[in-house]
């Protein structure tokens, strides 16, 4: 195994173009746990951790441009209000010193439905941005999985940062897992209110062969909302609206029976995660004095 030490952007660049097969390496959380298991012995390793500009970040107006070897710390220490969503996903990863190391772009290059960070991404509507010698390229996060494990890049190309929204609404995220830390998702779920654009946008990690949007239930949700004038009245969501939504959230699952659950449980526990964080966003977004007032009327 040959080891790769590009000092620039432009360098990695190179040698990803000349070994298109070599394995990108920054905080290692994911690939150096196969190569410890010979899960995986790849012939080339690409070390980018000289490359300080993938650890920036940038907000904008409109949107955080994320540098791929962005520490899940820094995400949570500095762009709660931005990225509360994926900022709620960091608190679950793993142990102190992985969320020091580890970053969106490694969970994105890996690929894996259990990736903490997927769930929040699907529903911010992130875009990754890829980069080769050819020329950089921005893909959606709807298109960007492809299959266990398998994602959009090309073999050339490298993840260089991840373009998400600035949250204009509450978001959440709800992950189950064996014990409190350092494990791996039996399934997880994300939820996103868009009142901008007066959608809603899901999704689901660890429940299907790659990281999924509940695209039934957000358009059911979304229908209800509309025609209820909840974006407006600020109202509580029905019981009703509420246990569709977690069924359909719920159908949208494909997962598999393995060490960590069974494919029922994981379904289950996605409607639950739907139906809890639904509740949460949307308490939320009525704010405190929609609640007191509520509270006022019922007394």
């Amino acid at each position: 195994m040959d080891f790769l030490r590009p000092a620039s952007w432009e360098e990695a660049l190179a040698a990803k173009a000349a070994h298109p097969t070599a394995v990108p390496i920054a905080g290692g959380t994911d690939v150096m746990v196969e190569i410890n298991f010979d899960h995986r012995r790849p012939e080339y390793l690409l070390d980018l951790n000289r490359i300080g500009e993938l650890g920036d970040w940038e907000v904008g107006e409109e949107s955080v441009r994320l540098g791929a070897s962005v520490p899940y710390t820094a995400i949570m220490d500095n762009l709660r209000g931005e990225l509360p969503g994926l900022a709620l996903a960091s608190h679950t990863v793993a142990s102190p010193q992985i969320r020091n190391r580890g970053g969106v772009g490694g969970n994105l290059g890996t690929a894996s439905p259990a990736g903490d960070a997927h769930p929040a991404l699907l529903a911010a509507g992130a875009e990754v941005e890829a980069e080769s010698v050819r020329g950089s390229r921005l893909i959606p996060i709807d298109d960007f999985y492809t299959g266990v494990k398998r994602n959009a890049l090309a073999p050339d190309e490298l993840i260089r940062a991840v373009h998400i929204k600035k949250a204009d609404g509450p978001q959440q995220y709800s992950k189950v897992g064996t014990r409190n830390a350092m494990v791996i998702a039996v399934c997880a779920f994300g939820l996103a209110l868009h009142p901008g654009t007066r959608t809603v946008r899901t999704g689901i990690g660890s429940a299907a062969p790659t990281p999924v949007r509940a695209r039934a239930a957000e358009e059911f949700l979304n229908a209800a909302l509309e025609e209820g004038g909840f974006w407006d009245n600020r109202k509580i969501i029905t019981p009703s609206v509420a246990k569709q939504f977690a069924e359909l959230c719920s159908g949208a699952c494909n997962p598999i029976d393995d060490v960590r659950g069974t494919a029922s449980y994981r379904r289950h526990a996605v409607g639950v995660m739907a139906r809890r964080t639904l509740t949460w966003t949307w308490e939320s977004y009525r704010g405190p004095d929609s609640t007191a007032q509520q509270k006022g009327r019922a007394a």
